[in-house]
């Protein structure tokens, strides 16, 4: 018994040694945000803020120089959310009914098609650049949010098209043929029968693309014009801004104001992420 709680009292303490090695990034970007600049010239890297001074956030956001735009990141946020907002939503859906032709409606070559598919999710993003670039300008979308949307969707349809189509293998396809003897047709199938039974996978999706999106820098700085950067390219621009003096404090800011939408879906639906990933791993 000793030996069990022993044992027990280790694997905690290492693991609240990982926690805290893993948030003291985090902790050193918060504590130097609410410094001023004196202060972190004369004290450590993991010293308190002395006082909360948001200075740094108000500049960060509103006023902070990237290049020759002294705006701050406030115009590249919301290009970001115009963005990830309608690109998230268009990437899951599409991946929805992607799966659940693949998995309940299969075809002949259905299963070559899905294999084709499945080279989208592990080829490298690099080597779509020159060709994604013409077809934006063959389209009128160069260098515009529209054309982020654009690419970000095709970019996320094999992710999501992998995570349902193996989500819907799971659906007893009895359902589906009783439902079909009834007389319900595709779309009546999918939107009574297979989406409410969808809540688990469609949070893990949603919260994998919004996250991959509003973390992309990549596509952001390859496709966007100067009134579309995403705030991947603007917290980029500003920490590379030269100046008399380098801010540390708005720059730590700034990246916190980059991550913390992220952070906040993690925060808010991480449980349900964490129970989609486990539907359907045990089959009864």
């Amino acid at each position: 018994m000793i030996a069990k709680n022993l044992a027990r009292a280790l694997l905690y303490a290492l693991l609240l040694l990982a926690a805290l090695f893993f948030l003291a990034p985090l902790y050193v970007m918060l504590a130097t945000s609410l410094k001023d600049a004196e202060q972190i010239r004369a004290g450590n890297l993991l010293s308190l803020p002395s006082a909360l001074n948001f200075d740094a956030w108000s500049l960060a956001w509103s006023s902070a120089c990237t290049g020759v735009d002294c705006r701050g990141l406030r115009p590249f946020f919301w290009n970001s959310v115009s963005m990830a907002l309608p690109a998230v939503l268009i990437s899951t859906a599409w991946g929805a009914v992607n799966g659940y032709v693949l998995s309940l409606w299969k075809f002949k070559g259905s299963e070559l098609l899905f294999g084709f598919l499945l080279f989208g999710v592990f080829m490298p993003f690099q080597v779509v650049l020159l060709p994604m670039s013409q077809v934006l300008g063959y389209l009128g979308l160069s260098s515009s949010i529209a054309g982020l949307v654009l690419v970000h969707c095709l970019a996320g349809m094999a992710g999501t098209t992998l995570f349902f189509r193996n989500y819907y293998t799971a659906i007893p396809r009895e359902l589906v043929n009783a439902a079909r003897m009834d007389g319900a047709g595709f779309w009546r199938i999918f939107w009574r029968i297979v989406l409410p039974l969808s809540t688990p996978i469609l949070m893990v999706t949603l919260i994998w693309q919004f996250t991959n999106i509003w973390n992309d820098f990549l596509f952001g700085v390859a496709f966007s014009g100067a009134d579309s950067k995403p705030i991947t390219v603007g917290l980029n621009n500003m920490a590379n801004t030269s100046s008399s003096v380098k801010s540390y404090n708005v720059d730590m800011a700034a990246a916190v104001i980059a991550g913390l939408p992220t952070m906040l879906v993690y925060v808010l639906a991480g449980q349900y992420f964490v129970k989609g990933l486990t539907a359907g791993a045990v089959k009864g």
